[in-house]
């Protein structure tokens, strides 16, 4: 019987670089929502379907035995499938499973986490095929972070996975992706901790995500970083972040635009340190928003994608977003989406591509 799930975007609040030297994120989960159809099948057989093309392989209890070379496109839904498989430890069913393309502007990723989305829906998915009862947030977590070679720190991952306003702290998952490689997964997942991961309440102001433009690539910028900073420098930075980031958390939450200010510039301030994090794209959006008596910061790793902003009022959202449409940017206004759910009907562009 198909199934349909979906799962939003992220939205990085706070604790962009700091969440992955030990401090706190404030994550939001963000529309528009992306969706997945899953098939079972009464063979072996296993297809990925996305806009792209198609990927097929045979199921084992060692992963799949895909036909050809995993493309790039492929490597984070594949990744979660084939560990899905060694956790289960059969030969089989095998299932089909159908991706939604992830939002772009003008062919531009907008920076809403699309591969952590794909992977959490491809956990679940693959969960509800097999019949698992694995747990499919650490699945999740340890296949994106497999599928870039043990980076990045899995907060997208959180929040496409429980939606909402989330904080997240790093789960480590070195010792997994040693299990997942030599065996012994399935204990060490069982035995391994919670995620330390909990809901925040929605914020009381008014927000836009605006596009700088151009897309950044997050595995750079961070490479970039951690070789800039010693493990001194990085305490520094995570103390500093995370108590801007409880600031912002308060204001947000107290009706206290003051504070949200206050947090905002000082959190930017500190990502515009690290100095690679900084674009004209950005700043001009920053600028923009502080015109209109709004503030934010950016969302993410910087050098690109976008801002998160922060209006005192509806009429002050109103106006900034004619302000940045007026100037030819993207932006549209974002508020806490619901997490990775089940829908009731089958996603019909889906169901004719697994057809």
């Amino acid at each position: 019987m198909d199934r349909t799930l979906s799962a939003p975007g992220k939205l990085f609040l706070s604790g962009e670089y700091a969440v992955l030297w030990g401090g706190v994120a404030r994550i939001l989960g963000v529309g528009p929502r992306v969706s997945v159809l899953v098939r079972p099948r009464v063979d072996r057989r296993v297809d990925i379907v996305l806009a792209e093309g198609r990927l097929s392989g045979t199921a084992t209890p060692a992963g799949v035995r895909w036909e050809g070379e995993v493309p790039p496109e492929f490597r984070f839904v594949a990744t979660t499938i084939d560990l899905a498989l060694r956790i289960v430890g059969t030969e089989g069913p095998g299932f089909s499973v159908a991706f939604e393309s992830s939002p772009t502007v003008g062919g531009l990723k907008l920076g809403l986490g699309s591969s952590a989305r794909a992977t959490v829906l491809a956990a679940e998915a693959s969960r509800v095929a097999l019949g698992g009862t694995f747990d499919s947030l650490k699945l999740a977590l340890l296949a994106h972070a497999d599928a870039q070679g043990g980076k990045g720190s899995g907060g997208d991952v959180a929040a496409s996975f429980a939606g909402g306003v989330v904080r997240y702290r790093r789960y480590e998952v070195s010792g997994l992706l040693t299990r997942a490689s030599r065996g012994g997964l399935v204990a060490a997942l069982d035995q391994s901790p919670a995620v330390e991961l909990a809901r925040m309440g929605d914020p009381v102001f008014p927000m836009i995500f605006a596009f700088s433009g151009q897309s950044a690539s997050t595995t750079g910028l961070v490479k970039s970083v951690e070789q800039q900073l010693s493990a001194e420098a990085k305490a520094r930075f995570v103390a500093r972040s995370d108590g801007a980031s409880d600031t912002l958390e308060n204001g947000l939450l107290r009706n206290d635009f003051a504070a949200v200010t206050s947090a905002s510039e000082e959190l930017q301030a500190l990502l515009w340190e690290l100095g690679v994090t900084k674009s004209e794209g950005l700043e001009r959006l920053l600028g923009l928003a502080r015109t209109f008596s709004c503030t934010g910061k950016q969302s993410g790793a910087g050098g690109g994608d976008g801002a998160v902003l922060c209006a005192p009022d509806e009429s002050a959202q109103r106006a900034l977003l004619e302000a940045y449409a007026a100037r030819g940017i993207h932006a549209f206004a974002i508020k806490p989406d619901r997490g990775l759910q089940g829908e009731v009907t089958a996603h019909p562009l889906l169901r004719t591509w697994l057809e």
